[in-house]
């Protein structure tokens, strides 16, 4: 396939880079793999990164989306640093930051937490809960000059590492504040449903990844050939960084506790797929440096490659032209995928005769387990998640138009 490579990176009407957006929709539909496959869909019993139980198709399958929520960080950043580029003050960009941040965290209190679970008034601490807070917490690190924000961003992602060793035990009744920061786990909380409030994604260091990002639109005022080679030099750079410290164990991987059949620090295998599987499984929750360097490494790589296309021209542009619809309503198709997900699951299962009381009422969706005449295969799971996308694209792209036309401020909300 011969890529074109214009002067400057294709750009949206109002000012959007088409590589940025092509990036961020392809790893919403790749989140949506995630998400059909589980809780919603699967019927294999094992976790996916279960050292002593999983295989490589399942696991590849959970990998992939590994993806997802570090670029979510790493490109709100850089659309944030991108808006100031489109007239936005700093001051303008800090009161946007703060409030669509809060506003986040309700929605993951509110909305989202209903979409998963079908229960209402439960939440938990998961990905929004966290891009909204450090979104809060960007809203202050912008104030400061730029060296600043970078050394801030790349200090939290390296360094976080040495803060393990405190326990939320230490801050007394106050640590449930240090769980949601960095060490993860859950909280009572008799205000929900079950009384109990779990932190799935620490806020830091993904707060160090946002305000890298945001460095990280620097670039995008460089002359196109110099942009797109520091990408891939720095994504080159995080990728062999990975390796490194990967096949070493010196740094960037929390030691497991005994016996934790999850991530651990990696080791030859008695199978070359086991020891591919050993050497990818890395610790996401809380977020370790090594799965920072393993998915933005490659990920700034790509965004090198799709700064260079012009997506109208080259063959197969029409494919990720549709692809670019999702990375400009993030947020919309988010939700919207979740209540369609759900809702999907509880249709197919209905018409197959399958049960499907368990898919609603219950406070953790991520960890039920279905009853066992429940769900369908990997294969079943690709296709159904081709379908998902597929409807998907058609409110999506008529939110993007809608986007594109108006310019009411609650739009950039969603």
């Amino acid at each position: 396939m011969e890529l074109t490579a214009p002067e400057s990176s294709a750009v949206h009407p109002r000012g959007r880079l088409d590589s940025v957006d092509l990036l961020r929709g392809l790893v919403m539909v790749i989140m949506a793999l995630d998400h059909v496959r589980y809780p919603y869909f699967t019927n294999i019993p094992i976790w996916a990164e279960n050292n002593q139980e999983t295989y490589l198709a399942l696991f590849l399958t959970r990998w992939i989306t590994h993806f997802c929520a570090p670029l979510f960080f790493l490109l709100a950043g850089t659309g944030a640093y991108l808006s100031t580029t489109r007239g936005k003050t700093v001051a303008d960009l800090s009161r946007f930051l703060w409030t669509r941040g809060l506003w986040l965290v309700v929605l993951e209190l509110t909305v989202i937490g209903f979409a998963w679970s079908f229960m209402p008034g439960w939440g938990f601490g998961g990905v929004i809960w966290s891009l909204g807070w450090s979104m809060v917490i960007l809203a202050f690190v912008v104030r400061l000059p730029l060296r600043w924000v970078t050394l801030f961003g790349i200090g939290t992602m390296v360094l976080h590492h040495f803060a393990e060793g405190i326990s939320p035990d230490s801050f007394g009744s106050l640590g449930f504040v240090w769980r949601a920061l960095y060490a993860g786990g859950g909280a009572g909380a008799d205000w929900l449903p079950g009384g109990f409030f779990p932190f799935l994604f620490s806020i830091f260091p993904l707060a160090g990844v946002m305000a890298a990002g945001y460095a990280l639109g620097t670039l995008f005022g460089e002359e196109p050939a110099k942009r797109r080679q520091w990408l891939f030099r720095i994504g080159l750079g995080m990728t062999v960084a990975f390796i490194a410290l990967r096949l070493t164990n010196v740094y960037g991987h929390p030691i497991p506790a005994e016996g934790y059949p999850g991530p651990g620090l990696f080791a030859l295998q008695d199978s070359w797929d086991r020891t591919v599987i050993s050497f990818l499984n890395v610790q996401k929750y809380p977020t370790s440096l090594q799965f920072l360097l393993m998915t933005i490494g490659p990920s700034l790589m790509l965004l090198a490659w799709f700064d260079r296309m012009n997506t109208g021209s080259i063959k197969g542009g029409w494919l990720w032209n549709k692809i670019i619809v999702f990375g400009r309503v993030p947020m919309f198709y988010y939700i919207l995928h979740l209540l369609f997900i759900h809702l999907l699951a509880m249709g197919t299962g209905w018409i197959a005769g399958q049960p499907v009381e368990w898919l609603w009422g219950k406070q953790l969706p991520f960890v039920r387990e279905a009853p066992p005449e429940y769900g369908y295969g990997l294969p079943e799971t690709y296709l159904i998640t081709i379908f998902v996308v597929v409807v998907l694209y058609f409110p999506c792209r008529w939110f993007a138009d809608l986007k594109k036309r108006r310019k009411d401020w609650w739009l950039s909300y969603l």
